[in-house]
């Protein structure tokens, strides 16, 4: 599978050079934003970022997985496996499917750079990726353009609290 461009440096890449699908997902931050990566990976994956539409989706795979024998998903899925620079990486394997994450800070433009590698594994894995693969950037976009809302929002109350 062609890899997009921006991913090529990527940990999520270097970790599985040989995948199934291979994506990255960009959100602008404004000057000034939180640079630690594994601070952002917390808010891209707090529940607080999931739209009301990703939390139904989330509930529908909670309860259609297990029927084929794909365990429920955790929100451990997304705990960080190591911090390299301005990238933190996620590396989760399970039963159908090994994916890695590698959520970026990057500067010049200032911008959040999430770049996913999945490899599949078996025909459970298949199966559940013919929806996922779907969703998957219109969800993880959906999750970080919130984040970055929150962050904002955050540095908005610190400012006006240092002011009083």
């Amino acid at each position: 599978m062609a890899t997009p461009e921006a991913a090529r440096e990527s940990l999520a890449l270097r970790a599985c050079p040989v995948h199934d699908f291979a994506d990255v997902c960009t959100v602008p931050l404004k000057r000034g934003s939180d640079a630690d990566p594994a601070a952002w990976l917390a808010r891209v994956f707090d529940v607080r970022s999931a739209p009301a539409w990703v939390g139904l989706l989330f509930v529908a795979r909670q309860a259609l997985s297990p029927l084929v024998g794909i365990p429920k998903g955790t929100l451990q899925a997304f705990a960080p496996a190591m911090v390299e620079g301005d990238e933190v990486l996620v590396d989760t394997p399970d039963r159908h499917l090994h994916f890695w994450l590698g959520l970026a800070v990057r500067q010049d433009p200032p911008r959040l750079v999430a770049t996913t590698v999945v490899k599949l594994k078996g025909w459970r894995g298949r199966l559940y990726w013919l929806p996922v693969g779907v969703l998957h950037r219109p969800v993880l976009t959906a999750m970080m353009r919130r984040a970055v809302r929150r962050e904002r929002a955050e540095r908005r109350r610190v400012r006006g609290a240092r002011r009083r």
